[in-house]
This record gives C-alpha cells, sequence and structure tokens, in this order.
C-alpha cells in the first residue's frame, strides 16, 4: 500500500497542537509537491491565496441618522445628544461610572495628565514599547517621562522595576496595555498608593480587555482609550476618557471645554478653569454607536482564533506567542504578537523571516521600536523649556538610566498580526501556523 500525501494545511488542520510538534521535528519535504514545499520568496507556492479581512466595516444603516444629523445644523456637542449618548454606552459597555468623549486618544490622555496634576517639571512612569502619543502627552505637559523597562515575556511594563524609577518628582505612572493585552493593575496600583502617585491607564488599544474580570480603563484614576481608524472601534478619530470618581471626572468636561462650569466646577466666570477644546464631533458619535453593535462579537472572534494561534504557534521552535501579565484574564487583541528566535531558525534574521512570510501570503510586521531612543526625546531634553525644568545633573542622570535591556530585546523579537487577520477564518489561522511551520522547516533555504 502507497502512502497517502498530504499537503501541510491538512497536516495542521487534522492534528493536535502535541502531534504537530513531533511532525516538526521531521521536514515536510516529503509532503506535497517540491514548489509547494519551495519558500514563496524564492518562487514556491504562498500558503495563503485568498484575502484577508478588511478594516474597518461600515454599516450603512447608520447612514440615514449621520445625514438626519447633517441637515439638522446640529453638528456640535453643545447642541446635539449623540455624543452623550454614546458616552452612557460606552460607559455601561465598560462597567464604569462616567465615560467623556474626545477629539482623540491622544487629546484623551493629554486632558486625563493635566486634570491629574501633571505639571511643568513633573516625571511620568511610563512604558517604552508604546505608541509615540504615549510619551508626547507627558512631554506637551512640560513632564519628564522616565522609562521602566519592559518584560519581554508580556510585552508590558515590568511592574516589579517601577519603585526604582520614583523620584521625588513623581506625580503619575502611565501603564500601557499596548496591543489589548492588560497590566498587572494590583502592583501598579500598590505601588502608587504607596507614593501617592496617580495612574493613568492607557488603554487605547485595549478596549474589552480584562483584569481581574474588570475592564481595563477602569482599574486606575483615569482610563484612557482611542478609536482611531484602525482600532478595534473606530470612527476614524476620536478618544474618551472613563473614571469612577464624580469630581474628577467634572473637571475633565471641564477642561476638555474650554474651561467651562460643569457641575461640581462651579461658576466664577464663563470660564472659570483653564481649558482647551478637545471635544467629539456628532458625527463621530454615531459612528461609534454604529460600530459599538459589533464589538463584542468581533471580540469572541478574535480571542477563539488568538487561543488557537497561541495553542499551535508554541509547538514551533523559536516562537514563542506573549504571555497574559499576572491578573490579566482577557486580552482585546488590537495585535496579535509574538516573539521570533533567530537562533532557531539558523540566525535568520526578523526582517527576512517577516518578509518570508509576508510572501506566503500572511501580512506581519515588528512592532514598535526602542521609543525611549526616539530622536525626539533629546530633541525635548536639549530645549530651552526642560533646561530650565530639569537640573543638568538630572538629565545626565536620566540619559545614564535610559538603557532598557529588556525593551531591547523585545523590540529585536517582537513581530506582529493586526487585529482584523483574526477576524479570519480557521482554515486562515492554519494557513499562519502552517506558513511559518514551511519556513521553519526550509530556514536552510534563507540562509547563506
Amino acid at each position: 500500500m502507497s502512502a497517502q500525501k498530504f499537503t501541510r494545511r491538512q497536516v495542521i488542520a487534522t492534528t493536535s497542537a502535541g502531534t504537530l510538534g513531533a511532525l516538526i521535528s521531521h521536514p515536510f519535504t516529503t509532503i506535497g509537491d517540491n514548489n509547494t514545499n519551495k519558500l514563496a520568496i524564492l518562487g514556491g507556492d504562498k500558503i495563503h491565496k485568498g484575502e484577508w479581512p478588511e478594516w474597518p466595516i461600515w454599516n450603512r444603516e447608520a447612514e440615514k441618522e449621520i445625514t438626519e444629523m447633517l441637515r439638522s445644523g446640529k453638528w456640535w456637542r453643545g447642541n446635539g445628544e449623540h455624543v452623550t449618548t454614546f458616552e452612557q454606552k460606552y460607559a455601561e459597555l465598560m462597567g464604569a461610572k462616567h465615560c467623556l468623549a474626545t477629539a482623540s486618544g491622544t487629546t484623551a490622555l493629554l486632558v486625563a495628565l493635566h486634570v491629574l496634576g501633571v505639571d511643568a517639571g513633573d516625571e511620568v512612569l511610563v512604558s517604552p514599547f508604546t505608541f509615540i502619543a504615549s510619551y508626547n502627552a507627558i512631554f506637551m505637559n512640560k513632564a519628564l517621562p522616565v522609562f521602566v523597562d519592559t518584560d519581554p515575556e508580556t510585552f508590558l511594563m515590568d511592574t516589579s522595576k517601577i519603585e526604582n524609577k520614583i523620584t521625588d518628582r513623581s506625580s503619575a505612572i502611565l501603564p500601557v496595555h499596548i496591543y489589548g493585552l492588560p497590566v498587572d493593575m494590583d502592583s501598579v496600583n500598590e505601588i502608587a498608593k504607596k507614593h501617592n502617585l496617580a495612574v493613568i491607564e492607557d488603554a487605547c488599544q485595549a478596549w474589552l480587555g480584562e483584569y481581574k474580570g474588570k475592564k481595563t480603563g477602569t482599574l486606575g484614576d483615569l482610563g484612557c482609550f482611542s478609536f482611531q481608524n484602525s482600532k478595534n472601534l473606530p470612527t476614524g478619530e476620536g478618544g474618551a476618557i472613563l473614571g469612577n470618581n464624580d469630581e474628577i471626572m467634572d473637571r475633565c468636561y471641564s477642561f476638555h471645554n474650554c474651561g467651562r462650569p460643569y457641575k461640581s466646577v462651579k461658576r466664577t466666570s464663563d470660564y472659570p478653569t483653564r481649558g482647551s477644546n478637545r471635544r467629539m464631533q456628532q458625527f463621530q458619535a454615531i459612528m461609534l454607536l454604529s460600530q459599538m453593535n459589533r464589538i463584542l462579537k468581533d471580540a469572541d472572534v478574535r480571542q477563539k482564533n488568538a487561543q488557537y494561534l497561541d495553542k499551535k504557534l508554541s509547538e514551533i521552535p523559536g516562537i514563542i506567542p506573549y504571555k497574559l501579565a499576572s491578573g490579566a484574564t482577557r486580552s482585546a487583541y488590537h495585535m496579535y504578537p509574538f516573539r521570533y528566535v533567530a537562533k532557531e531558525f539558523n540566525n535568520v534574521s526578523k526582517e527576512k523571516f517577516m518578509a518570508a512570510l509576508r510572501a506566503e501570503g500572511i501580512p506581519c510586521n515588528g512592532g514598535y521600536g526602542p521609543q525611549n531612543k526616539d530622536g525626539l526625546i533629546e530633541e525635548a531634553l536639549n530645549s530651552k523649556g526642560y533646561k530650565r525644568l530639569f537640573s543638568e545633573k538630572r538629565l545626565k542622570q536620566w540619559r545614564e538610566e535610559n538603557h532598557l535591556p529588556g525593551n531591547d530585546q523585545l523590540c529585536k523579537e517582537a513581530v506582529i498580526f493586526y487585529q482584523s487577520i483574526l477576524l479570519g477564518s480557521k482554515n486562515d489561522m492554519d494557513d499562519i501556523v502552517n506558513a511559518i511551520t514551511k519556513i521553519y522547516e526550509n530556514r536552510d533555504q534563507l540562509t547563506g
């Protein structure tokens, strides 16, 4: 009886993770034809030949309400109800007492930092593995971002390294739930309470992420979210602040609305406090209310596919999926991250690995670089303002302590899949595993 031949997809789809692990130790060179086994980057057939889910996805049923709003002339939140309706529904969805909608995630951070007292000459502890807005917002408040090293396993701030970064100028901790992965918030809050620091969650990528059953963005003094075009809950641009303290949220509302009085922020004049215009627009709120109709279902699909990838990819040598931090119970999966260990692939560079993976039809990128070494930071530290605010001795110390080996390692190894990939089918997930397995088994083709 002749040996039956299987395609790699058939092998992946019909074996358990344990059996797959055993198969990985044996090349797939006898399975399928030679062109299938030749890497696509070198002219072979690619694994994934179909399309990936597009993002964002528009619901045309929302157009009627947008048109009615436009025809009414009630275009800003001051004379329309849609922003308020969104705030109520988002607060309910996330389990928070209050929600304030803002123009963007960045403006949400700016408002939160200001209202919680971050001021010129202060220091804010923040993760270096993040989008630029996290520390740009600190700079905009004329404070100094103090980077806490990253735990490469979780992709998050290493909470065990927070305390030795605290100084007499520290005023807040800004933990970043990057890619939707929840930070160990019990540890953050314990340290913050001990040192009388505010906690501002950067949950801009963490809608519906959970820590000990509670939603990210509801665990600190304030939590900030983004609804930018790429986000799991998108409206082109937009953001929100969640909070449970009435007085703090009143001040957020007043500050984001040009300093106008609001509830406990009493009227002493037309503009009783310093403020700025950080308001969300009516059409953005209508779009968000429409997008919220799909967010729970999409989140469940992402989680199911991510957990499938966790199981399958962990069987491939040199591929290490993210690890949830202590206490984290659910990621939002704005990205699906894993680490690529080059030595297991005959020291093929991450860049060449990603190029080979893309050639197989699997979109990917390397995530964030070492943001703590970004040129804009030196530009800020060398500005006349920062030289006035911080002594030469402090800035020299900051530079000396800005060596973060955990973050450097993660930036070297990180590979990510965009969130809409996780909205694909099980066969799509098998193609991801199949493509990486193919590259591993034929890694010699990429060397030399």
